[in-house]
């Protein structure tokens, strides 16, 4: 296939798809989701989209009839357009329930269909996410351990020079803009987003004015990487609190953005409760803040959301990309001693701060300090994540490290 990445996920998808009768891979629009399938099982499986009106008219008006004619194995794309279907899927996977890949479906919005795929195809189906491409997957290193995992330092020299670094988190990671550098990444970006809330977000109960909806979003993008006031967002666009509740679940259900929320241990010290939000991908982000030039998206009031955003993005793609739940949170004391990224794995804590500066200095990892002195021996060694290229010890537990060895 002609401009084909290599995916992290290529070896959970075949594991999967030799283990489970079917397959569900949800994700944003137009992250690879159908790419993936079809360069994995494409010779395989005969392939069918039920976006189209007639496809999705002959899949309800006669269900049974429909699976007849499109025996597996199938790769069923968009399966959100016609959710009715999964019932007589899992008909047709218990009359055969010894054999295994059958069904590939692929669906876009994670809120009705994550109800339907429990309803009907529990225990037989595996869930699987898909997002944009990380960083590494670009890079073409896709199983690229993360630092807390490796034994030995890579020896990979990055490239990522400041203007090349920052003009990659304007175009993000959607693989249409990864594969053709000549796109304008703004039009894209525009389009992307008229065609989400046009496919993805009309269709939802919760949403109602698109252009407040819009507003919503932007509204997001300037207050990304921040405590978020849910009372403020909804004073500011004159709308009830409980909309905004609903359209940041929708945005969420959509893979659009993360919700970050505090990690609570019981350490004496009272901790904040209020989430944190940041988008999925850090060119959507640039998008909608308006930013369109790497020196005034470094420069400008955004910088350290978008850095942020980056290094969030990277470590959930990484993650997400092998088939785990990402388990991330931020710590914030009351006192206002904040560290970034705490994440969970096997039992420990790892701790991310993230930095604007290129130039990793000792006082960068002070907050880390405070965080590993609270956890003991629940604390693992610390990160300071910056734009640079210096790999540097900061103290005892504590390293530099440059946003291309992420």
């Amino acid at each position: 296939m002609r401009n084909y990445i290599k995916r992290s996920l290529e070896s959970v998808l075949k594991r999967a798809a030799s283990e489970f009768p079917a397959i569900v891979l949800t994700g944003p629009r137009q992250s690879g989701k159908t790419t993936l399938l079809q360069h994995l099982f494409g010779t395989r499986c005969r392939y069918i989209s039920l976006e189209p009106l007639d496809i999705q008219a002959s899949a309800l008006q006669d269900p049974r009839s429909f699976l007849e004619m499109y025996p597996p194995p199938i790769i069923f794309d968009e399966v959100q357009y016609a959710p009715e279907l999964l019932p007589y899927i899992k008909e047709r996977i218990d009359a055969n329930r010894q054999e295994n890949g059958q069904y590939l479906l692929t669906g876009s919005q994670n809120l009705l269909l994550a109800e339907k795929v429990t309803e009907s195809l529990a225990g037989r189906a595996a869930m699987l996410r898909l997002l944009p491409l990380s960083r590494r997957e670009m890079e073409g290193h896709p199983q690229l351990a993360l630092p807390w995992e490796r034994e030995h330092w890579s020896s990979l020299k990055s490239s990522n020079v400041f203007g090349k670094l920052w003009q990659g988190f304007l175009r993000g990671g959607y693989p249409e803009l990864a594969t053709q550098p000549n796109r304008d990444a703004s039009l894209w970006q525009a389009s992307y987003i008229q065609t989400y809330l046009e496919r993805d977000v009309r269709t939802l109960r919760q949403v109602g004015d698109l252009t407040q909806y819009q507003n919503f979003l932007r509204i997001l993008a300037s207050r990304s990487a921040q405590l978020l006031n849910l009372t403020d967002v909804a004073r500011d666009l004159g709308v009830a609190v409980n909309t905004i509740k609903a359209w940041l679940s929708v945005l969420e259900a959509t893979y659009q953005v993360i919700v970050l929320r505090p990690y609570f241990a019981n350490v004496g010290k009272r901790l904040v409760k209020t989430p944190k939000v940041y988008f999925t991908d850090v060119g959507t982000l640039c998008y909608l803040a308006g930013l369109k030039d790497p020196e005034h998206a470094a420069s400008g009031p955004l910088g350290g959301a978008i850095m942020e955003t980056a290094v969030l993005s990277e470590i959930v793609k990484t993650l997400t990309h092998r088939g785990i739940d990402p388990q991330i949170y931020f710590w914030r004391t009351m006192a206002g001693t904040e560290v970034d990224f705490v994440i969970e794995t096997g039992g420990k804590l790892v701790p991310i701060e993230v930095k604007l500066s290129a130039t990793p200095r000792p006082t960068m990892a002070a907050a880390i300090n405070v965080f590993q002195r609270d956890m003991e021996s629940a604390a693992m060694p610390g990160y300071v994540v910056h734009p640079g290229d210096i790999h540097l010890p900061l103290g005892s537990g504590v390293t530099a490290l440059p946003f291309a060895a992420l």
